[in-house]
């Protein structure tokens, strides 16, 4: 799963919060803006950036966030939704309990906490890590985590998931500042280490990649299966779908009195036929043209 990269869309990462708020944004780099319904927590959707999602938790709705997780633009959607379904899942525990909630609690100190989700699953220690920092790699060292234990600084970047080879469309990277709770870097991290497949198509996985990945066809959806679907539209979606509604509208229902007229006219000549012959008239009826509205650009 962490080398099929991303399949274009947010749909499994946004898929836990699709009960939460959706903002969706015409300008600036954020194209879609997920928060809790007190605005706490924040998962933000760049469509068109190298870090395609940032994610973040602050105090209350004015502060400046604790801490950050950020996700390039090759990151698979999966291994965000491990990070948004454990901040659902500390979000209705702080409710129920009243409490601020774990997702502001920060980092536990043994770093063996951070990636038992890894070791669990054969993931082994790098020797070879530089001093002050911990690296876990992946059995076919295509994957890993590095922990960095220098410096400090709140804002500072502690936590890199990572995988595939070194390059702009091949690595997945996933980085976390300081203060990042370690049970939300080790959902993410549990993520990683599951064996089980993806669905990409084809196009979608780099050719630099197609000799470290095994793609097995699949059959295609039914219409059923897919409406039974549940996921989050993405800002793409949201267009496309009130373009579609306004144009059924209009082919459905007359726009103007004249229309009225005319239809109204048609009925009674129908009628009038009707009683004429004694049998029911077979009607010709031509839609009225209908103007719709001109769907915007994407970026």
């Amino acid at each position: 799963m962490y080398l099929a990269g991303s399949n274009g869309t947010g749909e499994a990462g946004f898929a836990p919060v699709a009960h939460w708020p959706h903002q969706y944004l015409d300008e600036g780099p954020c194209q879609l803006l997920v928060t809790s319904p007190d605005q706490r927590i924040r998962i933000g959707w760049f469509g068109d950036d190298f870090e395609l999602w940032k994610i973040s938790a602050s105090e209350d709705a004015f502060s400046a966030p604790r801490w950050r997780a950020t996700f390039n633009h090759v990151t698979p959607a999966e291994m965000v939704a491990g990070l948004t379904a454990a901040l659902v899942q500390d979000y209705d525990e702080a409710l129920a309990s009243d409490t601020p909630g774990r997702f502001l609690s920060g980092p536990t100190v043994p770093w063996r906490d951070t990636v038992r989700p890894l070791t669990d699953a054969g993931w082994n220690l790098d020797g070879a890590a530089e001093l002050g920092t911990v690296e876990i790699i992946a059995p076919d060292d295509q994957a890993g985590i590095l922990i960095d234990r220098r410096g400090y600084g709140s804002d500072r970047t502690t936590v890199e998931l990572w995988a595939g080879p070194p390059g702009w469309g091949t690595r997945a990277e996933a980085a976390f500042t300081a203060r990042t709770p370690s049970h939300l870097i080790a959902a993410t991290a549990a993520v990683m280490a599951k064996s089980g497949p993806v669905v990409r198509e084809r196009h979608q996985i780099d050719r630099r990649m197609q000799h470290l990945v095994t793609m097995t066809p699949v059959a295609s959806a039914t219409p059923i299966a897919e409406a039974q679907v549940s996921r989050a539209p993405t800002p793409l979606d949201v267009r496309r779908t009130a373009v579609t509604q306004a144009v059924h509208r209009a082919a459905r229902a007359p726009r103007t009195a004249a229309d009225l007229r005319v239809m109204a006219a048609q009925s009674r000549s129908t009628g009038l036929a009707q009683k004429r012959t004694g049998h029911p008239a077979i009607g010709t009826s031509a839609r009225l043209p209908a103007s719709s509205p001109t769907p915007r650009r994407g970026r």
